[in-house]
């Protein structure tokens, strides 16, 4: 006989699927730390304020009609080949003339290089986030350059574990070389599991701070959740992440709603020289959890004491097709809402380093050669646009 056997129970048959992707879950004394965490309660981690993780009901339904019609299909890839910047390596062998340098590698996956080490977040080179090999999203443009070509890396900092920000292929190769993690509470569970030593991970919960290569590397608050497996447990922290060195400070939203905590985040860390938030993958079925491009801003300018100061690098956008949105959508939006808030945006192609101190910022509207249908940015709802200056509130951010 070949195949399953249909009267295999259904635990048995979810255990055989199990592959190494899914990592492991905490235990022993890294989960009596979890449960010791202020930030842990009822058996799970905690949002800094509610969040709705899953579309329900009815919600769910008009998800999955709008996400399989053909015609919304077509608009949430891009219609060409997607530019990907063709000298990154060349340009990475030149140091930044001041100090500070961003390439960003496509989705949340960025190389910072600041005060002279280099910090790679939430470094995906896999084909698919998915588990497997044969299913999940795929990759809508190559990888800008090699991972084993990308050279030393001081720190890699992981804001969470989902499939599109911890990749397993990605840390197994990086486990090979002598970089250390920073990572939130319990995802050094998964990266041990993956064969990475114990004494090169740095597990935070927020507000901890390890130092690595003459760098403050922070866990700070973020409106998420966490899981990879079979078995949801909520027992891996999610995370953003402040950088400081002794000259320059850097900012990483990893995944995160919008709440009014970045105002804090900023008072403690920033004001920052630059920002990389997450501005794509939203929707109005999961509207706690993943900022518009709108929202992005405001978070944004709160980080920074309400100026509109610092240049602000879109991420988690383009890569890869995981919300109902038309591909082009996020970068338009984020053109509209900086410029209405008088924002300094960055807008690289994947793999395009920058100096965000530099006069001659990539400003290019890229994606609208690929795009199936990227409208003007002047066409951009009149609601995406934040005033200038804004500090907005946590009630205006949740119903704007």
């Amino acid at each position: 006989m070949t195949g399953a056997d249909p009267l295999l129970p259904l635990r048995d048959r979810l255990r055989a699927l199990r592959t190494p992707a899914f990592g492991a879950d905490p235990a022993g004394d890294r989960l009596a730390r979890i449960h010791r965490s202020p930030n842990f309660s009822d058996g799970s981690f905690q949002n800094p304020v509610g969040a709705r993780t899953r579309p329900q009901g009815a919600s769910m339904a008009e998800l999955a009609k709008t996400y399989f019609r053909k015609e919304e299909r077509v608009r949430r890839v891009p219609g060409g080949t997607v530019p990907v910047h063709a000298t990154t390596l060349a340009d990475l062998a030149v140091p930044p003339a001041d100090g500070l340098r961003l390439t960003w590698m496509g989705h949340s996956s960025v190389l910072a290089e600041i005060d002279g080490a280099r910090v790679l977040f939430d470094p995906v080179w896999g084909e698919r986030c998915s588990p497997f090999s044969f299913a999940g999203p795929k990759r809508l443009h190559p990888v800008p350059v090699p991972l084993r070509s990308l050279g030393g890396v001081d720190a890699v900092v992981i804001s969470h574990d989902h499939y599109d920000h911890l990749d397993l292929p990605t840390i197994k190769a990086l486990a090979r070389t002598d970089t250390v993690f920073a990572v939130p509470l319990g995802v050094g569970a998964h990266l041990e599991h993956w064969g990475v030593p114990a004494d090169r991970i740095h597990e935070l919960d927020w507000h901890e701070t390890a130092r690595v290569a003459g760098l403050s590397l922070t866990a700070t608050p973020a409106r998420h959740f966490c899981g990879r497996g079979l078995r949801n447990q909520q027992h891996t922290l999610w995370a953003s992440w402040a950088v400081v060195g002794p000259e320059h400070r850097i900012y990483h939203s990893g995944d995160t709603g919008y709440f009014q905590g970045f105002q804090d985040i900023g008072a403690q860390y920033g004001p920052f020289d630059a920002t990389m938030i997450q501005i794509g993958a939203y929707s109005e079925h999961w509207p706690d959890i993943h900022m518009t491009p709108a929202e992005g801003v405001r978070a944004h300018l709160d980080l920074q004491g309400g100026q509109p100061r610092g240049v602000l690098l879109p991420i988690h956008w383009a890569t890869f097709n995981l919300a109902p949105h038309s591909w082009a959508e996020p970068g338009e939006g984020s053109v509209a809402a900086a410029d209405g808030a008088g924002v300094t945006l960055a807008l690289p192609r994947p793999g395009e380093p920058f100096e965000p101190g530099s006069a001659a910022l990539p400003t290019a509207y890229w994606w609208r050669a690929v795009a199936v249908d990227a409208p003007a940015a002047a066409d951009v709802p009149d609601k995406a646009r934040v005033p200038q200056g804004a500090r907005v509130t946590q009630e205006a951010a949740t119903t704007g």
